[in-house]
């Protein structure tokens, strides 16, 4: 058997088991270090570090942040991890708290310490450099009422002109901006724009120049056919072996990740952040969910370790670790998967067998744990997954520690949130579709239905290879009645190597379980794994065939983005254009600008039904 080096696989309570009393170990007294010290300017990075005395050496640390006027939030629950660099772009005086537990005695040790930031600008607009060489964060004196915004654009092409978000005004407040999305060693004018109402009253102009980025984009290739229209002008690309990164419609470098924030890069926020999964897969406590904004800062983090402390005060299995998916849903909540295993005995082969299996785990907004289903209590561990999938033979396994190999029952790759309040999640090893009673947060787990070959709906075709198989990225379209999905087709192509992946949109007929294609685009190549699906402003969609072998490409497979047009009379699809990158991409992202989705989620209760017949 293997197990994490840690002991923190099951819940940190259970280490009390041989713990030394509490009277043997000296208090725990804690102190923190701000680098550079108080005062300094909004948007200046600090570094806080952690000193303790007293405490055994089984510590984990917890940081909370109190805004001005605010209650205390959690920026990284408890962990390993001792320090902690943080910034904010409002003026006041923040109060960071740090608590450090000791995991031998559940014994605490609290303090606070105080940082303020002033402004950058008195009487007039200033563009400063970050840490990151594509942005730079816009500093305005502010204004009294209404809301404002910064417009910037290249000076001297005349490129498009870009729009962070709005942000309110606050009266003897300045404001200040992240400005993304821009290229390298260029000339940007930028100015704040103010709503008091009526229209927009721009300020003064301020300009200032890009800085060289470090990050190579060599390995990418545009095709000659590639026809990106407005206002999705920019390609978000999350590489399996590169930090993500963003390109423009002409396929230059408009932003990039920290290398650390390169193990997989699930979804860009709607405000201008980002969430990743950090796999360690040897130490739960090192496998961490996080929330980080464009250049790079942590704004919200936990781990798998914690995460089983509060699962277990919940009578739950324990998680092996994060995997594929970690997004925003509905009241502020976050919502993820993790791996679970279990040993089970002649249900999955001969004699004892490690199965994987899949929690959906919710989150409230300080990352702490509101719900979770487990797919071993709602799916029937018997239904092996339909290709016999296993981690020797599988490497993409999630986390798993209980055999040298296991069986990769599961392997769900996306949840999410639907417009009538339930959980929707692909499981890929199932080729099914689950809807999950959620009832935003009131349900209670049971099945609602299985979409997919052997589920609870049939197909308006006479085709049997219609239905999708080793789909990835499953997402509601905004209108609540159709499905959009890549379909990667691995079961397909055991029988016909000449198979190839697919776009494809499924109208939905709840009340009578039906499923009609909507569309059905074959995008000329077979993606193995990996790939995305995504409505535009347009209706056209934009798919990610995220893994085409290719023994010359980084990690031996190579990626599409496609557009595609559906025709008005038929399930068919033209592709308008593509972009080619010589490595795998989990998953990629037409995007208007870097504060958010091209296309908003859906609504809550925004359901209708659509007859066939």
């Amino acid at each position: 058997m293997r197990f994490p080096r840690a002991t923190t696989f099951l819940a940190a309570a259970a280490i009390a088991l041989g713990a030394a009393p509490a009277s043997l170990v000296a208090a725990i007294n804690a102190t923190l270090q701000a680098s550079p010290p108080s005062p300094a300017s909004v948007g200046t990075p600090v570094h806080w570090a952690a000193a303790v005395t007293g405490g055994s050496d089984q510590l984990w640390y917890r940081f909370r942040l109190r805004e001005p006027g605010g209650d205390f939030h959690m920026v990284r629950d408890f962990g390993p991890l001792k320090g902690l660099d943080w910034t904010a772009l409002d003026e006041g005086t923040y109060d960071l708290e740090l608590t450090v537990r000791d995991l031998s005695t559940q014994e605490t040790g609290t303090v606070i310490s105080s940082f303020q930031l002033v402004s950058r600008v008195t009487t007039e607009a200033a563009a400063s450099a970050t840490d990151h060489p594509l942005v730079f964060l816009f500093s305005s004196p502010g204004c009294d009422a209404g809301r404002a915004r910064v417009a910037f654009f290249p000076t001297a092409n005349g490129g498009p002109t870009q729009y962070t978000p709005y942000k309110p005004c606050v009266s003897g407040q300045s404001l200040n901006f992240y400005l993304a999305g821009m290229n390298g060693n260029t000339s940007y004018t930028a100015n704040l724009l103010v709503d008091a109402g009526r229209e927009e009253t721009p300020g003064p102009a301020v300009s200032f120049t890009t800085g060289n980025p470090s990050y190579d984009i060599s390995r990418l290739s545009i095709l000659p056919s590639s026809v990106f229209a407005a206002p999705e002008q920019y390609l978000l690309l999350a590489p399996l072996f590169l930090p993500p990164f963003a390109i423009d419609v002409a396929g230059n470098l408009v932003w990039y990740a920290p290398p650390v924030l390169s193990t997989t890069f699930t979804r860009p926020q709607a405000d201008g952040t980002f969430f990743t999964i950090i796999e360690s897969r040897t130490d739960p406590a090192q496998d961490v969910i996080r929330k980080f904004d464009l250049v790079g800062t942590t704004l919200l983090e936990t781990n798998a370790a914690r995460v089983n402390e509060q699962l277990a005060a919940m009578g739950k299995r324990p998680i092996t670790g994060f995997h594929h998916e970690a997004r925003m849903i509905g009241g502020g909540r976050i919502v993820a998967l993790a791996g679970v295993e279990q040993i089970l005995t002649d249900v999955q082969g001969p004699g004892p067998v490690d199965v994987l299996g899949d929690m959906v785990v919710v989150f409230d907004s300080d990352l702490q744990v509101v719900w979770a289903w487990d797919a071993f209590d709602h799916l029937d561990p018997s239904r092996m997954a339909t290709l016999k999938e296993h981690c020797v033979t599988n490497p993409g396994c999630p986390p798993y520690y209980l055999a040298a190999d296991a069986n990769d029952w599961t392997h769900g790759n996306a949840v999410s949130e639907t417009p009538d309040g339930s959980i929707l999640y692909s499981t890929r090893h199932q080729d099914w579709i689950v809807k999950i009673d959620y009832a935003s947060g009131a349900g209670g787990g049971d099945v609602v239905w299985r979409l997919g070959k052997d589920g609870d709906f049939s197909i308006e075709s006479a085709d049997p290879n219609l239905w999708f198989s080793h789909q990835h990225d499953v997402n509601w379209e905004s209108d609540g009645a159709r499905i959009s999905l890549f379909d990667n087709g691995n079961v397909r192509a055991e029988t016909n190597p000449q198979a190839h992946s697919r776009g494809q949109v499924l109208a939905i007929d709840e009340s009578v379980r039906i499923v009609r294609l909507a569309l059905n685009a074959d995008l000329g190549v077979f993606s193995l794994a990996l790939g995305s699906a995504q409505r535009l402003a347009s209706g056209d969609y934009h798919f990610n065939a995220g893994f085409v072998f290719d023994p010359d490409s980084l990690g031996s497979g190579r990626a599409y983005s496609f557009e595609v047009s559906p025709k008005a009379d038929s399930a068919e699809g033209s592709i308008v254009g593509s972009i080619l990158l010589t490595a795998p991409v989990y998953r990629s992202f037409r995007m208007t600008d870097m504060y958010g989705p091209a296309a908003p989620e859906p609504e809550r209760g925004t359901t209708r039904v659509v007859a066939f017949r």
